[in-house]
């Protein structure tokens, strides 16, 4: 349902706006196969799955370093935030998999790949990379120490709400001027432009915003940049710009929808919280980069969270219980 909404407003907004929602919708599309497929596979296969998950996604981003095709968008801006997340969500998978698993030496060996992820993002520079990785691999090893996930899904709100928050204020020029001028150098004085521009567009027209992909025609900042990919790289300013506030609202009711799914799901807690901490490393990357404009990341985050989801079809499943019921049901020789 959730889902089902932010593609019925993004097709409203651009109706009304003559905007272009392919690139939303195809977003969409991406987070739903990439959460059935999850799903299935992780009730299949629950250890391998997602150890399979962690390496395509390490391969892919060794492989496609751009992680898209066509002419590529140089610095500042570019792919980093691209290949942060998936090698966070490849980190988050092969953590998952370290928890579903029984025997001592895959577990440790699984950790060991997390690990080794978090290296890779050295290796490929990525600072940010190795930061995500490196959260998501302490929250795993913490995780298996919390008896009650409630608290832990809560704090997981709790960072993903700050560093909207944070870029919210960056963008309307309300940080302090010492600190502004430390975020600046961080984030580049180009990113803050493009989202100075996003919020004034927000301002204009908060409940429709200006139609789904076109940010590019009305910001100053982009249309003067060579090149440019027509977007303020901050998935919350985007979705204030190009749909308004309930754009804003629905890309939140999706990421709380995540967080209440892992907080319900009958897989142990340590897989839960460890999945909720690489999605809500997403979450904090795509609030200042451009990640989520990428379709790999997209199908990895909603495969992510099918896996954390799913239902191994163990020793107690439904289907053990109704083969067993069966074989029980025959007629003795």
């Amino acid at each position: 349902m959730v889902l089902g909404a932010c593609a019925a407003w993004s097709l409203i907004a651009a109706a009304l706006h003559d905007g272009r929602p392919e690139g939303v919708l195809l977003a969409i599309l991406a987070v739903a196969a990439g959460y059935a497929a999850g799903r299935i596979s992780g009730a299949l296969l629950p250890v391998a799955a997602p150890c399979a998950g962690a390496l395509a996604g390490v391969a892919l981003t060794l492989s496609v370093p751009h992680l898209s095709p066509g002419p590529q968008i140089v610095a500042p801006l570019g792919h980093a935030g691209a290949t942060a997340a998936v090698l966070t969500l490849s980190a988050g998978a092969a953590c998952c998999a370290a928890w579903a698993t029984t025997a001592p030496a895959l577990r440790l060996g699984l950790r060991a790949l997390a690990a080794g992820i978090a290296v890779t993002a050295v290796v490929l520079g990525s600072t940010t990379g190795f930061v995500s990785c490196s959260a998501v691999l302490l929250c795993s090893l913490t995780a298996g120490h919390l008896r009650h996930r409630g608290v832990g899904i809560a704090g997981l709100a709790l960072v993903a709400t700050s560093v909207t928050g944070l870029t919210w204020t960056v963008a309307g020029n309300a940080m302090p001027d010492g600190l502004a001028a430390w975020l600046e150098a961080q984030l580049t004085r180009h990113r803050i432009e493009l989202w100075h521009d996003a919020l004034a567009m927000a301002g204009r027209d908060p409940a429709l915003g200006v139609g789904p992909g076109r940010f590019g025609e009305f910001s100053t900042t982009a249309t003067t940049t060579l090149p440019s990919d027509g977007k303020p790289h901050s998935a919350p300013l985007q979705q204030a710009a190009e749909q308004g506030v309930i754009g804003v609202l629905l890309l939140a009711a999706a990421f709380c929808w995540m967080l209440f799914a892992l907080w319900r799901t009958t897989r142990p807690t340590p897989v839960a919280l460890t999945a909720g901490a690489a999605l809500t490393a997403l979450a904090a990357i795509a609030a200042v980069g451009n990640a989520l404009s990428f379709t790999a990341v997209s199908v990895g985050a909603g495969l992510l969270a099918g896996l954390a989801t799913a239902r191994p079809m163990a020793d107690g499943s439904p289907r053990r219980e109704i083969d067993v019921r069966a074989r029980s049901d025959r007629p003795s020789p």
